[in-house]
């Protein structure tokens, strides 16, 4: 079987292997063929070491494909379904999912432990409890989660990740009000799926920021009002709010810095919302008085912030309702050979998300 695989962590590029094997088939698991993933953020951040994952392992997180078999007990699901990959199952039974906090359920978190495949009888990890760079992977049945038969693997593969994060953060971890002002900083797959939450929400100007030309152009097809480098944020601050501030502040980068800018863009009593996925040595500062002070609300938005199930659908609906657009965010292609294409394409920011077709 082939699969694109990360020997240690630091090295730049993937190998695509042919003889990997998936393992751990049994009860409660599902066997998928993988048919399309994509490549985020997440997966560049675990291969550089800035999430924590052990290796040798293979990446890709956000992917749709077929079910081969299923293991005993498996109930819902039968082989030849279409499902997408929900890389964070919810147990349904823990405090969080009693809470109705089911995207903090830590059960999911519990498989990025537990090899997913086996090279020459060496253990290898899948990404976040998947890896989805792969012709086939065995995961627990609660990570395969049926998709309607008018909804492409491509799509699907979107939304088990980058979209249900992005629109999640702006409707369900924001709220973000008709009429009101907001920033994204960082736009990416996920930066413009919270750039197109905040235009469903009716936000009243939407100013998207990023060092990269085609993607400030992107952000404007997908519903930002205004697109600005950097260093033009705050010049947007002064023209938009009276220097004021933007009443939402999206970070979608995953650094101190950007969380900082972020902060200082935001107006007394607004929102910041935290979407990036940093390094737990990348600490952001503030002082206690600014927290008092400036009564700014810290929100950080975990996979969208609520139901992932709901979300799915959710964005299914809007998709289907033409008020989002799923296929524009895909602008590469590649076969699982070109996997290292994919990575440099999103290293350069050239990429809003490259669809590996399997």
């Amino acid at each position: 079987m082939r699969a694109a695989v990360v020997h240690e962590i630091g090295r730049d590029e993937l190998e695509v292997l042919d003889d990997v094997e998936a393992v751990g088939f049994g009860p409660g698991k599902v066997r998928i063929r993988i048919r399309a993933t994509g490549l985020c953020h997440s997966d560049i951040s675990a291969m550089t070491g800035v999430l924590p994952q052990p290796a040798p392992f293979v990446p890709g997180h956000e992917g749709a494909g077929e079910i081969l078999d299923v293991g005993d007990g498996v109930t819902g699901l039968a082989a030849g379904d279409r499902v997408l990959m929900c890389w964070l199952p919810a147990c349904g039974g823990c405090a969080a999912c009693r809470r109705g906090q089911s995207h903090l359920c830590l059960a999911g978190f519990m498989n990025a432990g537990t090899p997913n495949f086996r090279r020459g009888g060496g253990d290898v990890f899948g990404f976040a409890g998947t890896g989805t760079f792969t012709e086939e992977v065995v995961v627990d049945a609660g990570c395969a989660v049926p998709i309607p038969d008018d909804v492409p693997f491509d799509i699907a593969a979107l939304i088990g990740c980058g979209v249900t994060t992005g629109l999640g953060a702006a409707v369900n971890t924001a709220e973000v009000e008709a009429g009101s002002s907001v920033a994204v900083i960082g736009c990416g797959g996920v930066g413009i799926s919270a750039i197109q939450g905040a235009k469903v929400r009716g936000a009243a100007q939407i100013v998207a920021v990023d060092p990269v030309e085609s993607r400030r152009e992107a952000a404007l097809r997908f519903g930002a009002t205004e697109a600005v480098a950097p260093d033009g944020l705050a010049d947007a601050k002064q023209r938009i709010t009276a220097g004021e501030g933007f009443d939402y502040v999206f970070e979608v980068v995953g650094r101190s810095a950007t969380a900082r800018t972020a902060y200082e863009t935001t107006r007394r009593g607004g929102t910041l919302c935290v979407v990036g996925a940093g390094a737990m040595d990348d600490h952001l500062r503030l002082n206690m008085f600014e927290l008092f002070f400036d009564e700014k609300r810290i929100l950080p938005s975990m996979y969208g912030g609520g139901d992932v199930l709901r979300s799915y659908e959710r964005a299914i609906a809007l998709w289907r309702a033409g008020r989002i657009d799923l296929a524009g965010l895909i602008t590469h292609r590649v076969p699982l050979a070109g996997i290292n294409d994919a990575v440099a394409q999103m290293r350069s920011g050239e990429a809003l998300r490259t669809c590996v077709e399997l």
